[in-house]
């Protein structure tokens, strides 16, 4: 008899969990948003993850609980817990992956490094932090924003008010996330995967390159980060893993700011876009290292198999036909890249595959996947 692993979200990542878990013989069941969903491969039900019966019923069928996205509500989770299912990351973890003010105040608390920020509840005390940080300010909704949206770069109190008027109508109260506006020379991403008896491993620091808020890029280790900024990037990940409990694989966005300090973005406690490099590019892909953590198995290494990869995002898709119909031309010219498909419909912004290409030679590896990734993009 093999362990079953569920998987809350039938997007990409539970979809690439697929392999991994064929091959350490592991059954993973998958529930599903809705039928033709990206990881339809493993879907054993499909229903509302918001839904606790619905929640608890697929519980039912496996060994231990873990997610695609962040989105289950703490009340599911809990319950789940107090009814003795395993669910890894727990909720007492995952609600710092779910809610940005409540992240915000624990690293704090844990004495990690971020940008200046503030719970504001009104334009007034919007306008004063605006005000306080040189006229310019990142306002967040502390939930449910992905891939650049629920995000507002604003010089003006009045700039969020729709989002002010959607907290009143909620009848919860609450507050926005504002943040002083880093200025910032890039962005990078620390994987780090932790088992709950307490192990952690960390892949090494990538550079993501964004465009319109979307990943569109990963190079593999980012370049220059040798020594100090590698070893301190490693440091602030392990220190979140291990401060607020993870398990399993989650990823750490940080701002390398203009005078060389890292600062923490955003958490992502799942396999994480900035990882996808890792199933050709490590010995121990993010996919697999998930499962390991979440079935407290020993972690494997995370050796890079060559010295740069470079990870493109396919988006949006051809803008006729699909992507398989544009395999002959982009396998013919770059027989060297490993092509992922997502399985999903092409459409403006969507994020429908990758490429991966390793090498010696940035240059060459970078050329070759977004060469590669432009066979399928119009």
């Amino acid at each position: 008899m093999s362990t079953t692993v569920g998987v809350i979200g039938g997007g990409q990542l539970a979809r690439m969990l697929i392999p991994a878990a064929v091959n350490l013989g592991i059954d993973l069941r998958v529930l599903a948003e809705a039928d033709g969903m990206s990881a339809g491969l493993a879907a054993s039900m499909v229903g509302d993850y918001r839904d606790f019966d619905t929640v608890l019923a697929f519980a039912e069928t496996v060994d231990v609980i873990t997610f695609d996205h962040e989105h289950v509500p703490q009340s599911v989770l809990r319950e789940l817990v107090a009814r003795g299912v395993t669910v890894r990351p727990g909720p007492e973890a995952l609600v710092f992956a779910q809610d940005k003010i409540e992240m915000r105040r624990r690293l704090g608390e844990l004495g990690l490094p971020v940008p200046d920020w503030a719970a504001v509840e009104n334009p007034t005390e919007l306008a004063a932090f605006i005000a306080e940080h040189g006229g310019r300010a990142v306002v967040k909704t502390p939930r449910g924003g992905y891939d650049g949206k629920g995000v507002r770069v604003v010089t003006h109190k009045h700039e969020v008010d729709d989002w002010f008027t959607a907290l009143a109508e909620d009848a919860n109260g609450g507050a926005l996330l504002v943040e002083e506006h880093v200025p910032y020379t890039r962005e990078l991403a620390q994987l780090v995967a932790r088992r709950p008896s307490g192990q952690v491993a960390v892949w090494p620091v990538v550079e993501t390159v964004q465009r319109d808020g979307v990943c569109a890029e990963v190079i593999a280790p980012a370049p220059l980060s040798s020594g100090r900024l590698a070893a301190v990037a490693a440091d602030i990940a392990t220190r979140v893993a291990e401060g607020i409990g993870v398990c399993g694989v989650m990823a750490v966005e940080l701002f390398q700011t203009m005078d060389e300090r890292l600062l923490i973005n955003e958490l992502a406690m799942r396999p994480h876009n900035s990882g996808h490099w890792s199933i050709e590019g490590s010995t121990t892909s993010q996919f697999e290292q998930h499962l390991r953590a979440v079935l407290d198995l020993p972690l494997g290494a995370t050796t890079p198999r060559d010295e740069w990869s470079v990870m493109v995002n396919i988006l949006g898709g051809p803008a006729e036909g699909t992507l398989f119909d544009r395999y002959p031309a982009a396998f013919a010219a770059h027989p060297s890249a490993k092509v992922h498909n997502y399985g999903k419909d092409p459409r403006i912004g969507r994020k429908v595959g990758h490429v991966t290409v390793g090498g010696a030679d940035l240059d060459d590896v970078a050329y070759e996947a977004r060469a590669t990734a432009a066979f399928f993009q119009d």
